[in-house]
């Protein structure tokens, strides 16, 4: 690890950052920041929650940063941003979070670091809560919040402080980051189109397993189970897969939960899950192949699975109010919004869905899949209403926006409307919603879409 004792992290309330820095805060690390969401005035619950840390916070101006800092970034931050101006003057070392995380795992003695498309997350927090569950204390390095692990305290627990010699942490793809980890288990959920083409990912998924101790892969994703070919003595998993060396079967599916039967050497064992879907079964699987291959029985890691109470904003039911019911949810590339719309449409109750696009650039990449998925995903009579994308300022092209976006879906027969102010759509699905109906906030890159979701649940 480096052998600094004072960070700066520019952006430290992103979702990657904040994770980060509250554990090598309780690690005994001097740690401070700054965030444009902090200077806008919004999101301020998580940054009193940094402060309660003991992590000091300072406008994004280059005022927080002194002589004997090391400045962490995203990958690729801005170098006109004031914090990088004045770190470059004042000749201060420079990390991008990766390079940080990458250190902090690849020191460890026993390591899960868990990479795909879709579900990364999810995983990730099932295996660190299997791994406390079973006494193992694990330190867990989220890009979600993990309600097991929720407090009055701590309502932003996207981290667990554990043994820093057992680390488990999901990996990104997007920046070509996940070349720097070198895990005792690799876990790859999926392969499928998001923020590079294929031939791009197989390669990086590839390499990422090659690097690994021991690699776990999802046999019923096509792409995925590919890769088996190329690795010595894999541990695959899978529903419809009869090679998989952890197999389900006996797949229940109910509105807000699932149960299946796991079978591995010789055992078996039965899994109940409080989070729906077969993706969150697939998941369940992932986890538990994770934590068989870091020694923990087979029975005791699906009995901890009974108790994993899920992610903040996966198919989160946010509450219920004169019968509309509101969840919040994270989805955002074709594969996150077809497992989403597929578990919520397996079961009554129309759809109001608002989908907010992460981007421009996901619109320009990937903008036609999504509008495939939506126009078959949702139902005669569901409604989707498409704001603006999210912008957090820089150049980017602007070609394909989300009126873009809606007539695409309406092209392939689906039905989307346009409505650029976030707040009109509010009023649109307040008015809308009737006894019976769900109203579904979905969306990434903006925590202010929890509080959208808050604050149509108290209006209704």
């Amino acid at each position: 690890m480096s052998n600094s004792t004072s960070f700066f992290f520019c952006g430290i309330g992103g979702s990657g950052m904040l994770p980060l820095a509250s554990i090598l805060r309780a690690r005994g690390a001097r740690v401070a920041g700054s965030d444009r969401s902090l200077d806008a005035g919004r999101l301020g619950s998580k940054f009193d929650y940094l402060r309660s840390l003991g992590i000091p916070l300072f406008p994004q101006d280059g005022s927080g940063l002194a002589e004997g800092m090391t400045l962490v970034t995203s990958a690729a931050v801005e170098a006109t941003i004031p914090d990088v101006v004045r770190a470059a003057e004042i000749e201060l070392d420079r990390v991008t979070r990766p390079q940080l995380l990458a250190q902090l795992l690849n020191a460890a003695q026993r390591s899960v670091a868990v990479g795909g498309t879709s579900g990364k997350s999810t995983v990730t927090g099932m295996i660190g809560w299997i791994l406390h569950a079973c006494h193992r204390q694990p330190t867990v390095m989220n890009g979600a919040v993990m309600k097991n692990f929720v407090s009055p305290s701590s309502p932003f627990s996207s981290a667990l402080v554990g043994d820093p010699e057992l680390f488990v942490s999901e990996v990104d793809e997007s920046d070509g980051s996940i070349s720097l980890y070198r895990p005792s288990v690799a876990v790859l959920t999926n392969v499928s189109l998001d923020h590079h083409s294929m031939d791009e990912l197989r390669s990086l998924f590839g390499a990422f397993l090659s690097r690994a101790g021991k690699a776990v892969l999802n046999l019923d994703d096509p792409e995925t189970r590919a890769m088996a070919s190329i690795l010595r003595d894999p541990a695959g998993y899978g529903f419809d897969s009869p090679g998989a060396a952890f197999s389900g079967r006996d797949l229940q599916l109910g509105p807000n939960d699932c149960a299946f039967t796991v079978e591995a050497n010789g055992d078996s064992a039965r899994v109940e899950l409080q989070v729906p879907g077969r993706h969150n079964a697939s998941n369940a699987l992932a986890a538990i192949a994770a934590s068989v291959s870091l020694g923990v029985a087979l029975p005791d890691a699906a009995a901890a699975l009974g108790r994993f109470e899920g992610l903040k904003r996966r198919l989160e039911i946010v509450g219920s109010s004169n019968g509309v019911t509101l969840i919040d949810d994270f989805a955002h590339n074709p594969d996150k919004i077809a497992a989403s719309l597929d578990t919520l449409a397996a079961h009554p109750g129309r759809l109001l869905v608002m989908f907010q696009p992460h981007g421009f650039g996901p619109l320009a990449k990937m903008g036609d899949e999504l509008a495939a998925t939506f126009a078959h995903g949702l139902r005669c009579g569901d409604r989707l209403y498409v704001p603006d994308p999210v912008y957090h300022g820089g150049t980017v092209d602007k070609a394909r926006g989300s009126s873009w976006f809606a007539e695409a879906i309406c092209a392939l027969g689906g039905d989307a409307l346009h409505v650029p102010d976030r707040a009109a759509i509010g009023d649109a699905l307040i008015a809308d919603a009737a006894t019976g109906d769900r109203i579904v906030i979905m969306g990434a890159r903006d925590d202010t879409l929890s509080e959208f979701a808050a604050d149509l649940l108290a209006r209704l």
